[in-house]
């Protein structure tokens, strides 16, 4: 069974404490922990703050994601949406509901996996909640990033004529949680397909584009490409143009052969960054080590079109993962 509250805290705590990043002035033991943000030059900094659940039963399984998978995409989920804005994270804070009968093994797996992925990306585990939940595992991330001042890439920038670019490949982690969920012999596992499991934010990546001005618009591909890219359509007033033949599908199995194009359109946990760039800006195929694809541009209007290599194109709807969506 998970030990006492007051004790499961203590242990997280002594823990967290390790690598804590200098800009948590203050972090668990009161009310609130206090942050300070102050770029290297000493001029002021924009906060980045998001939040993220990790649902039994929706996000993982038990039977399927080990306690170490779960703690990691817990903490992955919120430091991917700092990278798409292209900034640093800071502080996490996690509250978690557990299982009167969650024996505490899992537990400790859990978090120390998180505060693992934390320490590498100079995150202090700042502070959180715990209670006891009637019904599965819930945990809940917030952490908190900074960018300079005014410098966050929002999904709001793309322009006409913009190109779109993703980084990485897509549709692999759907491919997986797929065969996981088939009764076929054979079984994904975290060495055939760690994207799944372990996925690694893009946060250099998100860093350089906005370093480098390469980025109008900027998303991270949890839900999907064809939703994610809905969103920054919405959000900037434009539509937009895709090849299929150019979009990077994963490769998974022996032998190995690429994905559905579907589950690369639809499938989403990849967590890719998703950009647009000025049509006349020169975007290098390769970016700190990850490749970086051109698979379309932004138009005016506001309809996604999918444009195969013979045939006319056809209306992309977005068919990502959505909360609460009808069958």
């Amino acid at each position: 069974m998970v030990i006492a509250e007051k004790t499961l805290i203590q242990r997280i705590r002594r823990a967290a404490a390790l690598g804590r990043n200098p800009a948590v002035r203050t972090g668990m033991g009161d009310d609130c922990s206090v942050l300070r943000f102050l770029a290297k030059n000493g001029k002021a900094s924009d906060a980045l703050v998001t939040t993220d659940f990790t649902l039994e039963g929706i996000h993982f399984r038990r039977e399927w994601h080990s306690p170490e998978s779960v703690g990691h995409r817990c903490l992955m989920r919120g430091l991917s949406d700092i990278a798409a804005m292209g900034g640093e994270p800071v502080a996490a804070f996690l509250s978690l509901a557990l299982p009167r009968d969650l024996a505490q093994n899992w537990v400790g797996r859990f978090v120390r996996s998180l505060i693992s992925l934390a320490h590498r990306y100079g995150v202090s585990l700042a502070g959180g909640d715990t209670a006891e939940s009637p019904n599965g595992i819930l945990a809940d991330i917030i952490v908190v990033g900074t960018v300079p001042k005014d410098k966050a890439i929002l999904r709001s920038g793309a322009r006409p004529g913009d190109r779109i670019y993703i980084s990485g490949a897509l549709g692999g982690a759907s491919a997986a949680l797929l065969g996981m969920g088939t009764k076929a012999k054979r079984k994904w596992t975290p060495r055939e397909h760690r994207r799944h499991f372990f996925p690694e934010p893009r946060i250099e990546l998100g860093r350089i584009l906005r370093e480098r001005g390469l980025a109008s618009a900027m998303i991270d591909t949890s839900d999907g490409l064809s939703t994610d890219l809905a969103h920054i359509c919405e959000e900037s007033g434009v539509g937009a143009a895709l090849r299929a033949e150019s979009i990077p599908r994963a490769s998974l199995g022996r032998p190995s052969r690429p994905v559905d194009l579907k589950l690369a359109l639809h499938g989403g946990e990849d967590y890719e960054l998703l950009f647009t760039a000025p049509g006349g800006r020169r975007i290098p195929s390769r970016l700190a080590g990850i490749p970086i694809t051109l698979i379309g541009h932004i138009t005016r209007g506001s309809r996604i079109l999918l444009f195969h290599r013979r045939g006319a194109g056809y209306r992309l709807e977005p068919r990502g993962w959505e909360h609460f969506q009808k069958d």
